[in-house]
């Protein structure tokens, strides 16, 4: 590989990362700041609320936009717009004072460029697999290894920034974190990211998002892809969210419930390097199989609450499996969605995924307050199993074999 073509890959990885440490700062901080503010948890479910309705459409819309202008323009707007809604914050704060209302109307911009972005970079990675001449298995995989490390860096940013800086100094480092990633993106080269009309005239944004739901739901394999992720992130939400939190509570051990985030992330750090080196010499039924099967044993063990250190093996493992599954689905929907439509495919599963967790959350608090945490953790793992068994039932994961990317110059 070229330098010219090593520096396109580093940087494509590189606004990624910067984008994802930008946000994980953001998840830490911004509820603090809601809370400090408004003095009631309330506030803060307030926002989540009456943003999580706005931030599904903008998602569901955006990859219409997505497909109708070039991919790294969407990317480099869509990190200003996240940049932009989270400066506002201590902008608003020096001239007006922020109230619940400036929360909610700056939650909604930031709408606008959180799913956005997430989509238009993974429309982007079969470009730039393509442009570098590196398999899509292993941009995937090293994307996903940045994606856990992201994980692990972000809250850990978030305690040390706060511990030696004010709330409103962090972020500024935040937005600056989006701006950042921003400009790496720029720098890749515009032809990289253009659209290849399809032929067919300019329809509505609403009849052309209709065509990517409809070939989701006319596709097995993309009905199956959703299904998982979406189950998936209904059952981690759930625990991750509450159970874990009932749980260390009543064993009063409130100080071993950031160690669960951290089990996860070294988990998923660890399956996405191991898939990201070794994937393509290893079929995709084999490490869908592994991932599965390593994915639900670490529910299981969660859901359990036996004793920490089984939650701590289990969230391990649930990590493990989680980015090996996560790794398959994103290469093999890149190859089988047209390029003319990959950003509206994509962005149906990414925007119902910001629901996802909010309803693991009420699940496990509904069973959880009329039985036990050990009944919600299995409320919630159990969601996830009928996912897969509906999923192993239709047969939506029979075909697994790699194909020619459709459309290939997309």
């Amino acid at each position: 590989m070229s330098l010219t073509k090593h520096l396109v890959l580093v940087s494509y990885l590189g606004s990624h990362l910067l984008s994802l440490l930008g946000n994980g700062i953001a998840s830490v901080v911004l509820p603090l700041i809601v809370l400090q503010t408004t003095g009631s948890p309330m506030g803060t479910s307030a926002v989540a609320a009456a943003t999580a309705v706005p931030a599904l459409l903008v998602g569901l819309l955006s990859g219409v936009v997505i497909d109708r202008i070039n991919r790294r323009t969407a990317s480099v707007v869509s990190d200003v717009i996240s940049a932009a809604a989270v400066a506002a914050l201590p902008l608003v704060d020096l001239l007006w004072g922020l109230d619940l209302v400036w929360f909610i109307v700056l939650g909604i911009l930031g709408s606008f460029g959180d799913v956005p972005g997430m989509t238009a970079r993974e429309v982007l990675a079969p470009m730039v697999a393509r442009h570098v001449g590196v398999d899509l298995t292993r941009v995937v995989g090293l994307r996903q290894t940045l994606t856990s490390a992201a994980l692990v860096i972000g809250p850990a940013a978030a305690g040390l920034l706060l511990a030696v800086l004010d709330t409103m100094s962090v972020l500024w480092i935040t937005a600056a974190s989006s701006a950042g990633a921003a400009l790496l993106t720029r720098t890749l080269p515009r032809r990289l990211g253009a659209v290849e009309a399809d032929g067919s005239s300019r329809r509505s944004m609403l009849r052309e998002l209709g065509e990517g739901m409809t070939l989701v739901r006319r596709s097995p394999f993309l009905l199956g892809a959703t299904g998982l992720v979406l189950g998936l992130a209904v059952a981690l939400g759930g625990l991750q969210g509450l159970v874990m939190p009932l749980y260390f509570g009543h064993i009063d051990r409130p100080d071993l419930l950031g160690f669960v985030l951290t089990a996860l992330a070294v988990g998923m750090l660890a399956g996405a390097a191991i898939y990201s080196s070794v994937g393509p010499r290893v079929s995709a039924r084999v490490w869908m199989s592994a991932g599965l099967t390593v994915t639900t044993t670490g529910f299981l063990l969660m859901a359990s609450l036996h004793a920490p250190g089984v939650v701590f093996a289990g969230a391990a493992a649930l990590g493990l499996g989680n980015a090996v599954v996560s790794a398959v689905i994103g290469v093999l929907q890149v190859e089988r969605t047209p390029g003319s439509v990959r950003g509206r495919v994509l962005s149906v599963q990414t925007s119902l995924l910001t629901i996802a967790a909010p309803v693991g959350i009420g699940l496990a608090g509904v069973m959880a307050e009329r039985g036990s945490p050990v009944q919600a953790g299995f409320s919630v793992a159990g969601v996830w199993m009928l996912v897969l068994l509906a999923v192993i039932v239709s047969r939506a994961l029979r075909d697994l074999e790699p194909k020619e990317l459709a459309h290939a110059q997309q």
